[in-house]
């Protein structure tokens, strides 16, 4: 059996203030998401899935998109490449978009524009996160053991070591049970403090402390087909409950995720890797990330250069 990774590269950026999917942050000018490519195809995944903006191929293309058609498995088969393409034409009939709204539709749209590009298990995660070398081998061995229908998978991490210094950031923030997940709640503002204190400051006066030892999600989610009938239900439920007006209301994958297992329509394993996350929120987060792939090279994790 093989599997695929799905890549969403169709975010705005607006808090980095551009195109952090592709921004040049390794030493040879690699983006993040060269690294998730590197690791889930010497862990064994056999197709990469991009989920871009309208017009970003040529980028991704000439980023990484043409060299991994020259990409092997450990098991010498060649790695496939393809991209879907996340815009407006894939909303429903029935939905109006307004005028003002530019921003995408959210993680559970990215996933719906790639159904036809996926009939195998698959694992889905964000471009713009370094989610280490071993959490791809051990999500990869989960995915290819899960039955057809009614269960999927995800990476773990602790919520101390994915934060930013430098301002809020959106996790979600798990509830475990006998190694399964039990609830996720997407928090959205979640602020740490200089003493290490890290807090729910959705409400600036009545902030919520928040464990740091928290499991979040940070989108590393193991899926089978089965979960894209799932996924446009709740989509087009998402899009009837707005307003005329809404314009950056997003449909996402952990509340997807949290109302399946609170309807006991699914349940989720939880995975833990020794693996290090780091990822950019904002521009002040670029060099501590530079400096950890940098790191990374010189013990030899990587190549000197991904590019070669």
């Amino acid at each position: 059996m093989k599997a695929a990774l799905v890549i969403m590269a169709a975010g705005m950026g607006s808090r980095y203030g551009g195109e952090k999917q592709t921004d040049g942050i390794g030493p040879h000018g690699e983006a993040i998401m060269e690294y998730s490519v590197y690791d889930a195809v010497r862990a064994g995944f056999h197709k990469i899935v991009f989920i871009i903006k309208p017009g970003m191929e040529p980028t991704i293309r000439a980023l990484c998109g043409d060299r991994i058609q020259t990409m092997r498995t450990p098991q010498g088969e060649p790695v496939e490449v393809a991209y879907a393409v996340q815009d407006f034409s894939s909303v429903p009939g029935f939905y109006t978009i307004p005028k003002g709204r530019t921003k995408p539709f959210g993680t559970v749209h990215a996933a719906l524009c790639a159904r036809d590009l996926v009939e195998e298990p698959f694992a889905i995660i964000n471009a713009d996160d370094y989610y280490g070398v071993s959490a791809f081998a051990t999500i990869l061995q989960e995915l290819l053991a899960l039955p057809p229908v009614g269960q999927g998978t995800m990476v773990g991490y602790r919520l101390k070591n994915t934060v930013s210094d430098n301002g809020a950031v959106s996790r979600g923030v798990c509830q475990l049970k006998d190694g399964k997940l039990e609830k996720v709640k997407e928090t959205l503002k979640i602020k740490k403090y200089p003493d290490g204190a890290i807090v729910d400051a959705a409400d600036p006066a009545q902030e919520v402390p928040l464990d740091p030892e928290s499991v979040v999600s940070m989108n590393f989610w193991g899926f089978t087909p089965w979960i894209f009938e799932e996924m446009d239900r709740y989509f087009r439920e998402f899009l009837q409950g707005l307003s005329p007006e809404e314009e950056k209301a997003e449909c996402l994958l952990p509340v997807l995720v949290d109302r399946l297992i609170t309807a006991g329509q699914m349940t989720v394993s939880v995975l833990h890797t020794d693996a290090v996350w780091f990822g950019v929120t904002y521009q002040e987060d670029r060099p501590v990330v530079e400096r950890a792939l940098k790191s990374l090279h010189d013990q030899g994790v990587y190549p000197p250069s991904l590019k070669e």
